[in-house]
């Protein structure tokens, strides 16, 4: 007999979408609309098929072989890129995004947690993610939207040809190779983001599925400056200081630049620990701190 298990051990965030919290954090997030814009049709045609079969029958006046061709891909879509370059905070405001400008007006948001994973138990792991998905799908019903984000999945979904793969690694990537074969009858009411470090440890089934593979790089020059013009707004930091912490927070010494994470977790925060509490922040301070954090390494991508 199957346990039961509480849907808190299921997932680690559920939300009822549009999010105003969420919203926030995507207008912080430097990048976004660039990327959203160019992913954001592409989306849509995942996430609501009937909007495609009506845009053939209103500028074709009938429905298009190649709609029918497009409607029949996954609803899944791949992050993939450094830790810290934005991959799961993108995901969630895409998801609020495409909750604001879709028919349905409402949807709900779940993002896996890694306790699926369960104990180790034989069977277990297979098990929690069926009900993870059984969950999810229950939620989307007949009229809502339903997005899944699975964060860190190349430890759920990593390749089974290799050695050190073991058994229940095995039956949870077919869990999931076949728990996303059956979105697809949900015509779109269901979305699911992989976000991952490792996009080369992911299986090639789950990646040969996904209907679109989005790349994330450490922010580049100009990105940095973005962020850096945004969060020290207020400052009077000058135009020389700014250029020179995109200077120092790029790659040099043989070492990465600096991702979205390192600038907000480690820089500002240790730049704003020199002054507070018993003086002002300077742009010293910033430069100081620039020179001495190091960047998060590069992860290995296999």
């Amino acid at each position: 007999m199957t346990e039961v298990t509480e849907k808190g051990a299921l997932f680690e965030l559920e939300l009822d979408l549009p999010n105003d919290k969420i919203a926030a954090s995507t207008n912080r997030l430097v990048g976004f609309e660039n990327r959203y814009q160019r992913l954001h049709r592409d989306l849509r045609l995942l996430a609501d098929p009937q909007e495609l079969a009506d845009w053939s029958k209103k500028f074709h006046h009938k429905e298009l072989p190649v709609c029918a061709a497009v409607s029949e891909r996954y609803p899944l879509v791949i992050f993939a890129g450094d830790v810290g370059t934005g991959k799961t905070a993108t995901a969630e405001g895409v998801c609020d995004r495409l909750s604001r400008e879709a028919a349905r007006k409402e949807a709900m948001l779940f993002k896996l947690s890694t306790r699926v994973r369960g104990s180790g138990k034989v069977g277990q792991m297979s098990t929690l993610l069926n009900e993870a998905f059984d969950v999810v799908a229950k939620q989307a019903g007949k009229t809502r939207q339903a997005f899944l984000i699975i964060d860190e999945a190349d430890s759920l979904a990593a390749t089974r040809d290799t050695a050190q793969s073991h058994h229940e690694d095995k039956v949870a990537v077919n869990t999931i190779i076949q728990k996303v074969d059956d979105l697809r009858r949900h015509s779109g009411r269901i979305l699911v983001f992989l976000c991952t470090n490792r996009a080369g440890a992911l299986d090639p089934a789950i990646v040969r599925r996904a209907a679109r593979t989005e790349e994330f790089a450490r922010p580049n020059d100009q990105e940095r400056e973005e962020l850096f013009r945004m969060d020290l707004e207020g400052l009077d930091i000058k135009d020389p200081t700014i250029h020179e912490l995109v200077r120092l927070t790029g790659a040099r010494d043989g070492q990465p630049g600096f991702t979205f994470s390192d600038l907000r977790s480690k820089l500002l925060p240790d730049a704003l620990c020199r002054a507070f509490p018993s003086r002002a922040l300077t742009g010293d301070d910033l430069i100081h701190v620039a020179q001495e954090v190091r960047p998060s390494p590069a992860v290995r991508n296999g």
